[in-house]
């Protein structure tokens, strides 16, 4: 289902955007005097006029070391030029109207000159045991692949969605089905008007004129190392997904470029613009390399909101010029006058803090924000498992501060925090500690509970731990999984670890009554009246009963799993292949969402994954179980069930022969089934059509016979038969890794074939223009 991109709700005009003001302000839904705050921080008014209200602190510029290796010098230019034409709503002033005319160019010429000399370079990234890193992976990312992660992790939440993008088609929410049937005037009655209106997108600047492939890709890895306001947070992309998606954000520049050159500039025009760059006041709101900060304005609170000139309106002299409309100046002048505003309860202090990280464009809190109605369909679940609005989208954080622990609450803003509701796209984003730090503190007060605990409600009993298992098997075992260990087609969160992230008086009361404690759940209630549905259970009484639940999760890694899970576990699913290879489409963690895993009767097996198109690993003797694949609707991996596993080269066997420029663009089209059950993998590479068969020889080799027809319509291409930190020679036609793959050619083929090396990487190469004939044969063997 393809949607209408989001168009703005607000006026046509380039105001600069603030996004908290923009969706709620603008309707009457912020008091003046926060909507104003909201303003003055987010446009760094405090930043020249200095003020002791930790509400008024400057959200600040990005930090401008190293924006000689991270911004085109054209963009920059432009930018400086006129800031809101080159980035409509843009809540940068702009700086060189100051400048007479006649000096103007020269001054941007001395700015640019001075930003490039800014030549921080960029963080190495350094592989882990989860984290691969690919040799200059900013240059190895997919169109494709980028489109996808840009519309499902949560990147339009805030941006605008490509209007082609196709969404899957799902049942809309009851409340979105009413909206459907009400007219305007209904809508407000009901004080649904929130629901029902657009949210604004915020723009992009012209991005192809701003970065190059490599800076805007290090940017999406890690937003906050030159944003520390954290405005643009850090959605926990891997370096391969940062560089699919700056492939995607860049797709429509003709030549993408993977570094920015050096401006040459002399010296002396560098120290010019350094001057500049702190006499025009950038230096208040960027930080550089090689200069200081210095106040340039008088304190706030001397400020006079009805003089005739001032930054906000009629602006003369020395005064930033910013590009605000009616309703921003109201909001600005009557916080300017209002010198007398009461402290700030702590529910009204997590409020603005939400609205300044804008949180409200994923989450509701207390009927306030969430995911627009128009871009739901941009949140799925893993599979596109039907779970309504709930399972999808991001969840309300009312009452979450009595939710959450306070270890947990500050882990959800963690960046290795493991998601607990992994069958959900979106991605919860992470941020440094000072970012959050008012919430973590904010919210267990915001939400205390005025009603004291006559006594402790859930006493860790581990005695209880069997009926809390019995009454699990009862009901939660059909929604939830336990240690990874699920019923078929259970989707719901992971209760393993629930006694360490949530308070048990929340607990408590969430069992007994979800709909009182979270409005719109889909969680049943099993106390129907207070009353238990188990009354032969610990007497039928209902605190011990919910007492016993908790005792049992407290102490799930001692107990055995729920009985209904034991009994599916016991039977077996796994894949024996005796005569013919068995062909299976699944989910592995070795080779991705879109893996094929094939078994042979020799027992050896491999998967290939054909999403980056490539054979991705390979093992020996026992194949797979087909439990998780068959019958659950959110499918675990499946592991390979036996052992001598080896990871093959991580990059597609096709490549650039001078390895520059990106990869080459591949077309997966499936595979075809021989008399003898072995699948030949179908696909285009650069134009060259490709025929690719992997089948078992004895128990200890696969032989892959690569057939190739057409030209190449780009770059010269080559094959990356073996790739490793290091390789050791094998005679003359094969090379082996460290986990003891080798990996043969032919030998009237290999002559051809050479080592290349990188920086940290071994690639033996065969280039196509070097190969008389087709098919190449190649065998793998460990």
């Amino acid at each position: 289902m393809a949607l209408a991109s989001e168009t703005d709700a607000r006026s046509t005009s380039a105001a600069s955007m603030v996004s908290g003001f923009d969706r709620f302000a603008r309707h009457r839904e912020l008091p003046e005097s926060v909507a104003g705050s909201l303003l003055i921080s987010e446009l760094s008014c405090v930043a020249c006029h200095a003020a002791d209200d930790p509400w008024l602190e400057p959200k600040r510029g990005p930090r401008l070391s190293g924006a000689g290796i991270r911004l085109q010098p054209q963009w920059i230019r432009a930018y400086l030029a006129n800031p809101s034409a080159a980035k409509p709503t843009t809540t940068m002033p702009h700086a060189l109207a100051l400048v007479p005319d006649s000096q103007r160019d020269a001054a941007i010429d001395a700015l640019v000159a001075f930003l490039g000399s800014q030549q921080q370079p960029f963080p190495v990234i350094k592989a882990g045991g989860a984290l691969p890193v690919i040799h200059e992976f900013w240059k190895r990312g997919d169109v494709d692949r980028g489109n996808k992660l840009y519309h499902t992790v949560g990147c339009v939440a805030c941006h605008d969605p490509d209007p082609d993008y196709e969404t899957v088609e799902s049942k809309p929410s009851a409340i979105d089905e009413l909206l459907e049937q009400l007219d305007p005037e209904e809508i407000e009655d009901l004080g649904l008007a929130s629901e029902a209106r657009r949210v604004d997108s915020v723009p992009h600047s012209e991005l192809p004129d701003k970065y190059s492939l490599r800076s805007l890709t290090m940017m999406l890895l890690d937003p906050t190392k030159t944003r520390p306001s954290a405005r643009m947070p850090s959605l926990r992309l891997s370096p391969l997904e940062a560089a699919d998606i700056a492939s995607y954000l860049l797709r429509d520049q003709a030549s993408r470029s993977t570094e920015i050159d050096p401006t040459g500039a002399s010296q002396e025009l560098i120290e010019t613009g350094r001057e500049l760059f702190v006499r025009l006041s950038c230096v208040a709101c960027h930080d550089a390399t090689g200069v200081q900060r210095v106040a340039v304005g008088r304190p706030l609170r001397d400020l006079n909101p009805a003089a005739a000139a001032s930054c906000l309106d009629a602006p003369v002299g020395q005064m930033a010029r910013y590009t605000l409309d009616d309703e921003q100046r109201s909001a600005i002048l009557a916080r300017l006058g209002d010198h007398d505003i009461a402290s700030p309860t702590a529910a009204a202090d997590v409020d603005y803090r939400m609205l300044q990280l804008n949180c409200y464009g994923c989450h509701r809190r207390d009927d306030r924000g969430g995911v627009g109605r128009y871009r739901k369909a941009y949140f799925e679940t893993v599979g596109h498992v039907d779970l309504g609005d709930e399972g999808k989208l991001p969840p309300t954080l009312g009452g979450v501060g009595r939710k959450l622990t306070p270890k947990a609450l500050a882990a959800v803003f963690y960046p290795k925090t493991p998601s607990h509701r992994p069958f959900m796209t979106a991605r919860m984003p992470s941020y440094s500690s000072e970012t959050v730090s008012p919430l973590i503190a904010g919210f267990p007060i915001a939400d205390r509970s005025d009603n004291p605990d006559a006594m402790d409600l859930l006493p860790p009993d581990e005695a209880m731990a069997q009926a809390g298992r019995d009454l699990i098997n009862t009901g939660c075992v059909g929604c939830h999984s336990f240690r990874g260990e699920s019923l078929p087609g259970v989707v719901g969160i992971d209760l393993a670890g629930t006694t360490n992230r949530i308070e048990p008086k929340w607990f408590y009361e969430f069992v007994l009554n979800p709909s009182a404690v979270k409005k719109r759940t889909r969680m049943p209630t099993f106390f129907p009246d207070g009353k238990s549905n188990r009354p032969e259970l610990l007497g039928g009484d209902v605190q011990r009963q919910i007492s016993a639940i908790w005792a049992y999760l407290k102490f799930l890694d001692k107990q055995p799993l729920p009985e209904k899970i034991e009994t599916v576990r016991s039977a077996n699913y796994e894949l024996l292949p005796r005569e013919k290879p068995i062909v299976l489409r699944t989910f592995m963690q070795q080779a991705g969402t879109h893996a094929i895993a094939v078994g042979f009767p020799q027992g050896i097996h491999y998967a290939f994954d054909a999403e980056r198109v490539r054979l991705a690993v390979g093992w020996k003797q026992r194949f797979l179980d087909a439990r998780g694949t068959w019958f659950e609707r959110f499918t675990p991996p499946a592991d390979p069930l036996g052992d001598a596993l080896v990871q093959m080269p991580t990059q597609p066997l096709f490549v650039h022969g001078d390895d520059l420029g990106g990869s080459p663009a591949y077309r997966f089209g499936g595979y075809r089934l021989d008399d003898a059950g072995v699948p030949t993998f179908l696909y285009d590479v650069d134009g060259v059509r490709v025929e690719d068969r992997i089948e078992a020889v004895d128990h200890k080799t696969l032989k892959r016979t690569v057939t190739m027809g057409g030209k190449a319509t780009g770059k010269p291409l080559a094959l990356r038969v073996h790739s490793a930190k290091r390789l050791q020679s094998r005679g003359r036609s094969g090379f082996t890794d460290d986990q003891g793959l080798m990996i043969r050619l032919r030998e009237e083929v290999a002559q051809y074939a050479a080592l290349i090396q990188t920086d940290q990487q071994t690639h033996w190469q065969l280039p196509l223009e070097n190969i008389k004939s087709s098919p190449v044969v190649l065998e793998y063997r460990w």
